[in-house]
């Protein structure tokens, strides 16, 4: 009992010792040329190394984390499944959602599954970019998305629309009889993860994959519980490690960056490091990195666009080249 004492306490020390080391200066500079950037906030080993705000933000203000939480709401999806409000990523969309359909909807519809919405493989043509204006503004937004034609085949190449992650959250809404939102907050409960608002469609169901309000400190926590394999920091589970990676497999290509999907999570390499992000316009980032132990969190001014203009690119640029080598010379 003394030596499992005296070890615990040595590799505590240990980490402390290292967070200590860790020279962050080079990020820092970085951070301070963006004009957009809000918050930066890191964790190693489960410590919190690094947490500070830029361009006079405030650490603690609700962000819109914007399509960050597709991958908030892949999260959703896996306890849900867990929990067996759905059956699994092979279950057809269309038998659960057969009150929204269209008049003589198109066959194809029977194909989506869960997993298609996930990875933005449905083929339906997209609510996301120069569509979505005009998707908020219909009457009834998960009708919208299933009366839209056909693009592509089912399975087939990227659509990236939030329509399609729209659709997950009516699915658990109608399944459960319960808030998407209200949910959620239960179902991550002694996690960290806090969601503090979320935009409702006409018909009052949370708007699964956009407009969803977070502290920098809660999309951070998020990350971490992704980074633990799914468990809380004090050992509780709330999502399979079977699902974290399932949702990290690559299934589909972006056509506008060239970069993986999975489910709700983008798949890249950093510098030689495998890492998994989620990310949402204007710069909202949470990255994960896991056999560096590393979580790394970012708020931007979100009405300002991050892909077209690079600076998601350097945003990925600062954390492969200013933050993954300071951690790794501690390691």
């Amino acid at each position: 009992m003394y030596f499992l004492l005296l070890s615990s306490l040595l590799l505590l020390a240990s980490v402390q010792v290292n967070a200590n080391a860790l020279d962050l200066s080079a990020m820092d500079k970085t951070a301070q040329s963006f004009s957009n950037i809000k918050t930066i906030q890191i964790a190693y080993k489960g410590e919190l190394v690094w947490s500070k705000a830029y361009n006079k933000a405030d650490i603690n203000a609700v962000t819109n984390i914007k399509s960050a939480s597709k991958s908030l709401m892949s999260a959703i999806v896996g306890i849900a499944i867990e929990r067996g409000v759905v059956d699994g990523v092979d279950q057809s969309v269309a038998s659960l959602l057969s009150d929204q359909l269209p008049a003589n909807p198109d066959p194809r519809l029977s194909d989506i599954t869960i997993g298609h919405l996930l990875s933005m493989q449905a083929g339906l043509e997209r609510t996301s970019g120069r569509y979505y204006g005009r998707w908020v503004a219909s009457d009834n937004w998960v009708q919208a998305v299933l009366s839209r034609p056909f693009v592509d085949d089912v399975g087939g190449d990227m659509q990236y629309s939030t329509g399609n992650t729209h659709l997950l959250s009516a699915i658990i809404m109608y399944q459960t009889g319960e808030n998407t939102y209200q949910l959620a907050n239960k179902w991550l409960q002694g996690s960290g993860i806090r969601i503090q608002s979320w935009e409702i469609d006409p018909q009052g169901i949370p708007m699964g994959g956009n407009q969803v309000g977070m502290t920098p400190a809660s999309l951070l926590a998020f990350g971490e519980l992704y980074r633990r394999g799914g468990v809380t920091a004090k050992g509780r589970r709330l999502l399979s490690e079977k699902w974290i990676a399932e949702s990290w497999e690559p299934k589909t290509q972006s056509r506008f960056h060239r970069g993986l999907y999975g489910y709700g999570w983008f798949i890249q390499n950093f510098e030689g490091v495998q890492g998994y992000y989620g990310w949402g316009y204007g710069g909202q980032m949470i990255y994960v990195f896991p056999e560096l132990d590393l979580t790394v969190a970012i708020t931007s001014d979100e009405f300002l666009p991050s892909g077209k203009t690079g600076y998601r690119d350097s945003l990925h640029e600062m954390v492969g080249q200013d933050i993954i080598p300071a951690i790794q010379s501690v390691m």
